[in-house]
């Protein structure tokens, strides 16, 4: 799966933001999506909040809008430069998702959107496992993913996407039950919703206290 689009959307800014645009399109807009993991998620002057995978840091500013301190960390030193210059006022980490460099139980929430469909099943495991380990007990995990469309109308857009743009790890996730997998890793399910038909999935998982 994937072709030469998928490299040119992560070397050219503009092209990766025109198709995150357009993708957010089947839930209402770029500001619907950014908000769908978030809601009913309260902020208080003390919350410690990790935009995990955080990319060029589209997530992150709007993360900023909702709550006082923000860390992104990504792998890709391109991207925390471009995150570091389009968010200023967040903090950015650079290291890998599945060895995360912060203490244990440092964080109230930690967020991703769209990023676990790019990790190998061992690689998932491991970042679900980190993501537990610097939460705080009772803190959240929010994220937004992609997941198999209940609408068969919508089935053969999804595979043209998945072609054009992903690996197979995308196709991985589709056959994975992520809520089942949090739960082996200790996290509480809160929230598992299904959006733009079926074809995307927000979970809100709590680790226990």
């Amino acid at each position: 799966m994937a072709t030469i689009l998928r490299d040119w959307s992560y070397r050219y800014q503009w092209l990766y933001d025109s198709i995150s645009r357009l993708a957010a399109l089947s839930v209402g807009g770029e500001g619907r999506m950014r908000s769908l993991a978030l809601e009913n998620l309260e902020s208080t002057p003390t919350l410690q909040v990790l935009d995990l995978c955080c990319g060029s840091g589209q997530n992150t500013r709007y993360l900023l809008q909702k709550f006082p301190q923000v860390t992104g960390l990504d792998a890709s030193p391109r991207s925390i430069q471009r995150a570091q210059q389009n968010v200023p006022a967040a903090t950015f980490v650079e290291g890998w998702a599945e060895a995360m460099p912060f203490a244990d139980a440092q964080f109230d929430l930690v967020h991703t959107s769209l990023a676990l469909h790019e990790m190998k099943a061992d690689q998932l495991r491991q970042i679900l496992q980190e993501v537990h380990r610097v939460l705080k007990p009772g803190g959240i995990f929010a994220c937004i993913d992609l997941h198999q469309a209940t609408n068969p109308l919508l089935r053969p857009g999804l595979s043209l996407f998945l072609f054009l743009f992903e690996t197979e790890t995308a196709a991985q996730l589709l056959q994975t039950n992520l809520p089942e997998l949090l739960q082996e890793k200790g996290f509480v399910i809160q929230r598992h919703t299904l959006h733009a038909g079926g074809s995307l999935q927000v979970i809100q998982a709590q680790k226990g206290a």
